[in-house]
C-alpha cells in the first residue's frame, strides 16, 4: 500500500451516536482522519474550518436537516467542491435521485456494512 502524505479528512454529519461511532471507527482503521457532527449547523461549521476531503451526510438531522446542509454546501464557494455522500435509512429511489441531482456524489442506505462504507469512501477519494 502506498504511503499517504497526509490522512484525508472525512466529516460525518449524523445525529445517531452509534452510527457516527461505527462509521468513524471503520474509516479511522483505513487511515482517515474523522470529524463528527451531530447536527447540520455543527457540520457546516466544521466543514468551513477544516480541510475536509469528503462529507458523509445523514438527511434526518435536528435543526437544519441534511437537505438544507447539502443545499448550503453546494451554494458556498468554499464548500461546493467537497464530495458529499448521503447516508440515510431511506431506500426510496426518489430521495436518492433528488440527493444526486442536488450534487451528492453517492447515496448509501443504512444500516451500513463496513465493507460498503470503506469501498464507497475509497472510490470517491481516489477520484480526487
Amino acid at each position: 500500500m502506498a504511503k499517504r502524505r497526509k490522512a484525508k479528512t472525512v466529516l460525518i454529519i449524523e445525529d445517531e451516536a452509534q452510527v457516527r461511532t461505527f462509521a468513524s471507527r471503520v474509516l479511522e482503521l483505513e487511515g482517515y482522519q474523522v470529524l463528527q457532527a451531530e447536527d447540520g449547523d455543527t457540520g457546516l461549521k466544521l466543514a468551513r474550518q477544516s480541510q475536509v476531503a469528503l462529507v458523509l451526510l445523514d438527511l434526518r438531522l435536528p435543526g437544519r436537516d441534511g437537505w438544507a446542509v447539502l443545499t448550503q454546501m453546494k451554494s458556498e464557494p468554499g464548500l461546493s467542491a467537497i464530495p458529499v455522500v448521503v447516508f440515510t435509512a431511506s431506500a426510496a429511489v426518489v430521495q436518492r435521485d433528488k440527493a444526486l441531482s442536488m450534487g451528492a456524489v453517492g447515496y448509501l442506505v443504512k444500516p451500513l456494512s463496513a465493507a460498503r462504507l470503506r469501498e464507497t469512501v475509497a472510490q470517491i477519494l481516489r477520484r480526487e
